[in-house]
């Protein structure tokens, strides 16, 4: 028997973010998102429907070309404002108990170095229930933010991504033993300093000398997600990833994609099952066909196409005109995610996709309308394709969400679809993969005593009673 198919509520801190339009509802509640009461209701509510993670999108910039307008974007809330989401997660960490949390982080916008120090703290702060979901950016704009001339070109991106994790590895793999901290009050010892390496990390990029700050935490490294379905970012999944975020258009393209990824991970040592697929879906339901085809109209008539067009970003021109409908993707030039594109090909094989096909597929999306059984066919559709979670996009905040859990759930658990509790594991990779910690097949774990051997300072244990010498 199947094993029940993991959930996501895929979350941003912002007004709109991917179904465009629904923020102007009067029962929509994203509006709040700059108030930490919603997210902490949220997070309760999710954690009471058994959710894997609260999955939190983010961006460094704006949508569109580097020099054009943005006035559709500001008018559309298309992810201006929004606030940073592993600020957020500290809050959740202390109002949630069970429910992973989920943040994004692009290899531009913070050091290695620091990064990994923050994600230890709350992997910590959570006992051991965070995910990273690890990104290359696609804006122009994020580049210049972080004093860059520009968007690295696509695989050089994932060249910075591979030093990027390679000196996060070593510093939550590598830096401490797993015995090096003694809490040791008789002997005043707070932890053993041969046991504490400095990684000495010298790349193209980075230089970090180390060591890690924090000590081990439940997870060490934190669970991986990432979401590239471009060739180069295919093979990266398959190298580092632990869940792969899509949004195939079918579940064919699905089974295609996983197949691909899974052969690739085990190409480079890794098990096929070593990685969990998550599909992108939003669910519309009623307890009658009519009542769910209702619910979507009214969703429908609040939906923006200028936000989806908007978001899609291919074809906008500085002054904020469009090209035409009809212009070939081949013919636009994409230095931004490009997996989209591949994935509209392959549901298009005959023909080359244009730049409607684009918006048509952000505006419809992948969303199920229906009655519970009726999600449930199409939610067992896809678990049959090999996917092993849903990333569920929201139309609206909370109903999307409370709507699922009251109609959907019950039916989902009856069929074994859904589980009915948490279980026994409390970190978020020991619930999915029955593990605390990353498999010795991952990259990450050559780093484990990988620098007990380069020495270290010299420090002599302090006597009991005496001050400790050094800096602060």
């Amino acid at each position: 028997m199947s094993s029940p198919l993991l959930f996501n509520a895929f979350l941003m801190n912002t007004p709109s973010h991917i179904q465009h339009g629904q923020w102007r509802h009067p029962d929509a509640r994203q509006v709040e998102f700059e108030r930490l009461e919603f997210w902490v209701e949220l997070g309760r509510t999710l954690e009471a429907g058994l959710f894997d993670a609260m999955f939190f999108a983010d961006v460094s910039g704006l949508y569109g070309p580097a020099d054009g307008v943005y006035t559709d974007n500001v008018h559309e809330g298309l992810q201006i404002p929004s606030n940073d989401p592993t600020v957020l997660l500290g809050a959740l960490a202390a109002t949630t108990e069970r429910i992973g949390l989920a943040t994004t982080s692009n290899v531009m916008q913070n050091p290695p170095f620091n990064f990994a120090r923050q994600m230890s703290t709350l992997d910590h702060l959570t006992r051991g229930r965070v995910a990273w979901n690890i990104v290359t950016s696609t804006q122009e704009n994020a580049a210049r933010n972080f004093g860059l001339p520009g968007l690295a070109e696509h695989d050089q991106r994932y060249e910075w991504a591979e030093e990027y994790v390679t000196v996060a590895y070593k510093l939550w793999e590598g830096s401490w033993e797993d015995d090096a901290l003694l809490v040791d009050r008789d002997g005043s010892r707070y932890a053993d300093p041969a046991k504490i390496h400095k990684i000495r990390h010298e790349g193209p990029r980075y230089r970090v000398e180390g060591p890690h700050l924090p000590s081990p935490s439940p997870q060490r490294t934190p669970l991986l997600f990432q979401a590239g379905g471009s060739p180069r970012g295919i093979a990266f999944a398959a190298r580092h990833a632990e869940a792969v975020f899509i949004g195939t258009p079918s579940p064919e393209v699905a089974r295609q994609h996983i197949e691909r990824t899974r052969a690739l991970a085990e190409a480079d040592g890794r098990r096929g099952d070593d990685i969990r697929f998550f599909q992108g879906l939003s669910v519309v339901a009623g307890r009658t066909e009519a009542e769910a085809q209702r619910r979507y109209e009214d969703l429908r008539v609040y939906a923006s196409t200028t936000g989806y067009r908007t978001h899609a970003s291919l074809g906008i021109r500085p002054d904020g005109t469009r090209l035409p409908d009809d212009t070939p993707l081949r013919d636009i030039p994409n230095n931004g995610g490009r997996g989209h594109v591949d994935w509209l090909r392959a549901e298009n094989p005959d023909r080359e996709p244009v730049l409607a096909d684009l918006a048509r597929r952000r505006l419809i999306g992948q969303t199920v309308v229906g009655t519970p059984d009726t999600i449930a066919d199409e939610l067992q559709r896809w678990r049959d394709a090999g996917v092993d979670g849903i990333n569920m996009v929201n139309w609206r905040l909370p109903s999307s969400y409370e709507e699922f859990i009251d109609l959907v759930l019950p039916v989902l658990q009856d069929r074994g679809l859904a589980k009915t509790s948490y279980g026994d594991a409390h970190t978020l990779r020991g619930r999915i993969f029955g593990h605390d910690r990353l498999p010795d097949r991952h990259p990450a774990a050559r780093f484990r005593g990988a620098f007990g051997d380069r020495g270290h300072a010299a420090v002599a244990a302090p006597r009991p009673g005496s001050a400790a010498v050094g800096s602060s």
